[in-house]
């Protein structure tokens, strides 16, 4: 789910990229994105592959706290953090899928190689996928 509370800096990462928030979305969803490594945080993916026309810095102070779930964009890359943790990576939309699941063996639902598809749902399905996933 991109933009608003899901994504607070998508309009930053248009502006940065003379684009609109919409394009900055049907460019992140018409990627395929390659899991570069597991890092950072338990099950955090450094995904490759992204767009240069979406590239963006990261933030220039950390936030002291990043939901788990929350899509971001640093330079180059694109990543999930999967956990509740500080981090600078500028936010665009927010997954409902847990990325880091202690209880599962392996206790991440990625890993290194894999690709990843980035699909727009709305707000309504992201709590629905969301209370399925509880």
């Amino acid at each position: 789910c991109y933009g608003g509370e899901f994504g607070p800096d998508l309009e930053e990462v248009a502006k940065v990229n003379q684009l609109s928030p919409e394009e900055v979305i049907d460019i992140h969803t018409n990627g395929e994105y390659v899991v570069y490594m597991l890092g950072f945080a338990p099950g955090f993916p450094f995904l490759g592959g992204m767009s240069k026309r979406i590239a963006a810095p990261r933030k220039s102070s950390p936030r002291p706290s990043i939901p788990a779930g929350s899509v971001g964009i640093a330079g180059l890359q694109t990543g999930v953090y999967p956990i509740s943790t500080p981090g600078g990576w500028q936010l665009i939309g927010k997954t409902p899928l847990a990325l880091f699941r202690p209880q599962e063996n392996p206790p991440t639902l990625l890993r290194a190689g894999d690709t990843v598809k980035f699909v727009r749902i709305s707000e309504k399905d992201y709590h629905a996928y969301k209370e399925e996933s509880n």
